[in-house]
């Protein structure tokens, strides 16, 4: 009975030894990277998401409040391309419009990012999942330039996928619909006579399918109470 007991409290000791150790390593507060993808323009010249997509690329920077919550701050340079042949069928553009457009933003946003499950290594967290769904919404401008001019409010909105490459460097897949607050993307103010308004009413939008690869880094400190969440 006596060995028996020594080999339960073995196993036992055993037991939390590990658990303890798969706690140790360490958390990171921030994530820096860049990503690259496509991106489409919605709007009077195109009545399809999927059509018309062009490069895009730019920075990201998050902040971690913990395994599930992050703010992310983007800077996205984007290409929109458009035509007369391309728009909405159920609403045909006006005879004097014809042609293309080619137009560039600058898109600057920031983003609140909530994971479905709690994304780490699990040696970190326990409980931690190196894949999770996630959904984002934020605000920020769009810089338009080339064909189409103007600087507008926008809100970005969208869902991804986040996997962990390794416990530092991480591999995000994205979609965003970017509502923007102006009808001037593809350079024609309200071409159906109706008034824009707001960030939803007949105004221009863009949407953004991306990678990015962001590192790890600026290490929480597990002994300080104000770093605890």
């Amino acid at each position: 009975m006596n060995h028996l007991n020594r080999v339960i409290m073995t196993l036992c000791l055993l037991t939390a030894t590990l658990t303890a150790a798969a706690q140790d390593e360490p958390e990171y507060r921030m994530e820096f990277g860049a990503g690259a993808g496509m991106a489409a323009y919605e709007g009077d010249f195109n009545g399809n998401i999927l059509k018309g997509m062009q490069p895009m690329g730019g920075i990201v920077t998050k902040y971690k409040m913990n395994p599930r919550m992050a703010w992310a701050g983007e800077l996205s340079y984007v290409q929109l391309k458009g035509n007369t042949n391309s728009a909405n069928t159920w609403y045909p553009l006006p005879d004097s419009l014809s042609g293309k457009f080619a137009s560039h933003v600058v898109s600057i946003e920031g983003k609140y990012e909530y994971n479905f499950w709690p994304f780490g290594t699990g040696r970190e967290y326990r409980g931690a999942r190196p894949l999770t769904p996630f959904i984002a919404m934020g605000l920020g401008f769009a810089v338009a330039g080339g064909d189409g001019s103007a600087v507008a409010l926008q809100m970005p909105v969208g869902l991804g996928v986040k996997y962990k490459l390794r416990p530092r460097l991480n591999l995000t897949a994205q979609w965003l619909m970017h509502f923007t607050g102006t009808d001037k993307l593809d350079g024609h103010h309200d071409p159906y006579g109706i008034k824009s308004s707001g960030i939803f009413k007949n105004t221009d939008c863009f949407s953004t399918l991306q990678l990015q690869i962001t590192y790890e880094f600026w290490e929480r400190c597990k002994t300080c109470h104000n770093d605890r969440d």
